[in-house]
């Protein structure tokens, strides 16, 4: 049993209540009733882990089998939303969902994608359900900003701005200014007891500005990276640096400055110029440099059920083995602030397992069970391939 929460157990014994675990440890400390009105599920081979966690994605948001009509994705007609909420579009119909329960995903943030300087609020969710609200972990969870080609292809194209990178800069200082502003107003009016007329456009900026959640920066090149920094410094604020595609060119700078990276779509195409350094290389660099580091599909750029695949691939260029399976479970989980619920096999934490007849990291091996809050989700010995 990996549990991702200090030594690994040869024969680990876990106890659930009420979707939590409620004791785990060596059979000799944990006693096993199989005569008892618990049930029992008894893995004699394979590997007992933390639920696989997704730290980026699109699924249900951008619907898979669909075209418009299920794409909800980019609001791409004004390129500053952030008050837009990724709970609002996110369909659990969507057939990834399940993809992703049959590979032992149990996790994931889900949200607006990159054509607009700010997209919109991302969620943190459990992948099994049919109501989004029942599925939700943390929404807020994080801001989308985005960086890059896509702002600049998508308005040039429109004959507005932004369509360079001075004006992606720009327009997203220009919005934290003003929401900046709006708050400290808001806050001396409240001090004074004095009346404040509240702006929905920018009340979705307090978690941020209060640091609870970060801004959640798409960035592949290197000076795109540096600019969501140089920005997230500049107002005082948390940043993650996903897809950082070129993060293994600056390692040692990006581990300075301490903030953590979600690296990928590395098993897709360099379709782009900004991903003409996309490298699986990419993530066990910025690990070993100090970078805290989590592997993302970004689904549907690939697909979700290749999440624990593409850490593998990660560890066949570089990235060490335990490391490898840091990077889909306690990381993303640490990453997306959601670590006090998912992300190890802890006494108080949600019991979501991933159950494997091998390392989920290689190709071959098949999902065994899939339990989410306490509950099977996915049994191989019932469901038909």
């Amino acid at each position: 049993m990996k549990t991702m929460a200090g030594a690994d157990m040869e024969e680990g014994v876990i106890r659930i209540a009420n979707g939590k675990i409620a004791e785990i440890g060596t059979r000799d400390e944990i006693a096993v009733h199989p005569a008892s009105h618990e049930q029992v599920l008894e893995i004699r081979e394979g590997i007992i882990m933390p639920g696989i966690i997704e730290a980026h994605c699109h699924m249900g948001i951008t619907e898979e089998k669909k075209a418009m009509e299920g794409d909800d994705c980019n609001e791409t007609v004004n390129p500053v939303t952030p008050w837009l909420r990724a709970v609002d579009a996110i369909n659990t119909m969507d057939a990834a969902f399940d993809d992703a329960v049959r590979a032992g995903i149990t996790s994931a943030m889900v949200g607006p994608g990159s054509s607009n300087v700010v997209g919109g609020q991302f969620a943190f969710l459990k992948t099994r359900g049919r109501r989004i609200d029942d599925l939700v972990v943390k929404a807020p969870a994080a801001m989308k900003v985005a960086f890059g080609e896509n702002p600049k292809v998508n308005y040039s194209g429109q004959g507005k701005s932004p369509s360079t990178r001075m004006a992606i800069a720009g327009m997203l200082r220009k919005e934290l200014y003003e929401a900046r502003e709006y708050i400290r107003q808001k806050e001396k009016a409240k001090t004074n007891g004095e009346a404040f007329q509240e702006d929905f456009s920018k009340e979705c900026w307090e978690p941020v500005f209060r640091r609870e959640i970060p801004l959640k920066a798409h960035v592949h090149r290197v000076d795109d990276i540096f600019t969501a920094i140089r920005i997230a410094r500049e107002f005082g604020l948390n940043v993650t640096l996903d897809h950082c595609s070129e993060g293994h060119l600056i390692a040692e700078e990006l581990a300075a400055e301490g903030f953590p990276a979600i690296v990928g779509p590395d098993l897709a195409s360099r379709s782009k110029i900004e991903v003409q350094n996309m490298a699986f290389k990419t993530v066990g660099i910025l690990n070993k440099a100090g970078v805290m580091t989590a592997v993302t599909t970004d689904h549907p750029v690939s697909l979700i059920q290749s999440l624990p695949l593409c850490a593998g691939m990660a560890v066949k260029a570089g990235l060490e083995l335990e490391e490898g399976y840091r990077s889909i479970t306690i990381y993303p989980a640490r990453i997306c602030g959601v670590d006090d619920r998912v992300g190890s096999l802890e006494v108080g934490k949600d019991a979501d397992i991933a159950i494997f007849n091998g390392n989920p990291m290689e190709v071959f091996t098949e999902t065994l069970y899939t339990i989410i809050d306490g509950q099977i989700v996915y049994d191989s010995t019932t469901v038909q391939q």
